[in-house]
């Protein structure tokens, strides 16, 4: 671990995360003493896929890209990953390659607990099992909302929810970014959309006065027209 976060430091910023939250107190402390805190520059690789496993991570500060490329350059991005969110958990469970690309997309500092370390924990706990299990049926639901949306919405209420998702922490309870650090480029290779389209759909929602775009930024200045736009009920804005 480095010097940049003291224990109580380094635990007061994990539990942001309602998983690790929601975990017990018993787990909370073996993962805390089991990881160490890695910085990554802009533009540095964690890990591609292919790669070995190596462990989870958590974003403590900065932003992780998570996609994959064609033998021809071109990007698929799945995701782009804020603090406080978990990553990484697939390949617990199945022990094959990592999935997908991860590169920061600006200087970042990640919480990473190594593969050793979650066996032997896992190996003298089993049940603990149970609390990873539920980080990733969490990505599993977001994934199955996002191929229903792509195939059944038109893409303004698409654009609308994944605004939400992003500002809502992915699924955190109680978050609520009020300014999303996101280039329309990269919102629109998340959404499958043409830049063009999430231009125009980002200009009309201006224009209604649910948000105000910047520079490689999106501020959401009405959540409940957001919403409206997304089509969602307005307790699920909460």
């Amino acid at each position: 671990m480095t010097a940049s976060f003291l224990p109580n430091q380094l635990a007061a910023l994990l539990e942001r995360s309602a998983w690790f939250r929601a975990a017990p107190a018993a787990m909370q402390a073996q993962l805390i003493e089991a990881g160490r805190v890695e910085r990554l520059t802009a533009g540095q690789r964690l890990f591609t896929r292919g790669d070995s496993d190596d462990g989870l991570y958590c974003v403590l500060d900065g932003l992780m890209r998570i996609g994959a490329a064609s033998s021809e350059g071109k990007e698929a991005l799945l995701a782009v990953i804020e603090p406080v969110n978990w990553f990484g958990e697939i390949a617990l469970f199945d022990n094959r390659p990592r999935t997908h690309n991860a590169y920061a997309e600006r200087d970042s500092e990640l919480f990473h607990v190594p593969r050793a370390a979650l066996a032997a924990l896992l190996e003298r706990t089993p049940a603990y099992w149970h609390v990873f299990g539920l980080l990733l049926t969490q990505k599993l639901r977001l994934a199955f909302d996002a191929i229903e949306e792509a195939a059944l919405l038109p893409a303004a209420q698409r654009v609308a929810r994944r605004l939400l998702l992003m500002a809502g922490g992915y699924g955190e309870p109680g978050t609520l970014r009020r300014v999303l650090k996101v280039p329309q480029e990269d919102l629109a290779m998340m959404l499958a959309l043409s830049r063009q389209t999430i231009n125009q759909v980002l200009k009309q929602f201006e224009t209604q006065r649910a948000l105000k775009l910047g520079y490689a930024e999106i501020e959401i200045i009405d959540v409940r027209k957001l919403g409206e736009l997304a089509d969602l009920e307005p307790d699920s804005l909460q």
